[in-house]
């Protein structure tokens, strides 16, 4: 093996990392479980899954927000924590059953890695599902409960974009996040002066 190659092969190592310890975190989310065999068996899937059902290596974005980031794990938690609650309390309301829709929801900034970011956190948060992805439109499909008009729906789909908004600040590249500052500074723009000095003075 030359110098060269075995440059490659360590940097796609490296560029592997990231994506099998996510793997890793995933596979303990999903089984609720924070054990030390949890994590082993988790590490094997990770490692059978990206040799056997290998891809193009993905580039990552190069830029990691940890503020941006810690705040990301917290309001995860708690919407984790909220929806839980609220898909308990609908399932207990006898009087009525929860309303569902099926919603697309076109996102703003996503590349692969964003939408695939995106599309996780919103199935991981209870009440919401991922059915469908357009990769080529970046369109999600998501199977919602707790939602019984359009305004309802509306609400939701703004969460999955609120939900963008924090991955692209937390991990996107240096170009969606000066595309994302650029629209916030626009919207805060578009405002009337007394809704922006109330808005400012919070």
């Amino acid at each position: 093996m030359t110098p060269t190659t075995k440059r490659h092969v360590w940097r796609d190592i490296r560029a592997q990392i990231p994506f099998l310890v996510w793997l890793v975190v995933l596979w303990m989310l999903l089984w609720a479980q924070f054990t030390l065999l949890a994590f082993l068996t988790g590490l094997i899937v990770a490692v059978f899954v990206t040799r056997v059902f290998r891809l193009p290596t993905v580039e990552l974005s190069g830029r990691v927000n940890v503020w941006y980031a810690a705040v990301f794990v917290v309001q995860f938690l708690w919407a984790v924590l909220r929806g839980a609650l609220s898909v308990t309390v609908q399932v207990f309301d006898f009087r009525r059953q929860p309303g569902a829709a099926i919603m697309a929801v076109p996102l703003r900034y996503a590349d692969d890695l964003v939408m695939t970011h995106v599309a996780v956190v919103s199935s991981l948060v209870p009440g919401s599902l991922v059915v469908e992805a357009d990769r080529d439109r970046r369109v999600l499909y998501l199977h919602v409960i707790g939602v019984r008009n359009a305004a309802d729906v509306e609400k939701q789909r703004q969460g999955v974009l609120r939900w963008e908004q924090r991955v692209v600040r937390a991990l996107g590249d240096p170009a969606q996040y000066r595309e994302l500052k650029a629209d916030e500074r626009a919207r805060k723009g578009s405002l009337p002066t007394g809704a922006a000095t109330k808005g400012g003075t919070r």
